[in-house]
């Protein structure tokens, strides 16, 4: 089975640590990625840029509207994922506990469910 875990973490806290904390964490989560590569179980891992450059779109009844980051009232943001593939949803979050990103940040686990037309 697939689950996404989602890197949610406060919009700021990059910007908030030296070069050198942020190229531990970084090491940190590259070893973890790897190692969970070396398990088998690793399908796709990415980091997400900052808010200042996202964009948030909508299509409601034809008007198309484009609101560009960063976002006034955002406080959390996705700043990546693991996509998985796992056997149980208990397996996806001991796998989130592990992560490192889990000191300094939220992960939120999702099962990747079909999308029905």
């Amino acid at each position: 089975m697939a689950y996404l875990l989602l890197v949610i973490e406060p919009v700021d806290q990059r910007m908030s640590r030296t070069a050198e904390e942020g190229q531990q964490a970084y090491a940190q989560m590259v070893d973890f990625a790897e190692k969970l590569r070396n398990d088998g179980v690793l399908e796709a891992v990415e980091s997400l840029t900052s808010l200042n450059d996202a964009a948030r779109v909508s299509n409601i009844k034809g008007d198309t509207r484009v609101v560009d980051g960063p976002f006034a009232e955002a406080k959390e943001m996705i700043g990546g994922f693991f996509l998985l593939n796992v056997e149980t949803r208990e397996e996806a979050v001991a796998i989130a506990a592990a992560c490192p990103a889990a000191q300094w940040c939220t992960i939120e686990v999702r099962k990747i469910g079909p999308c029905y037309f």
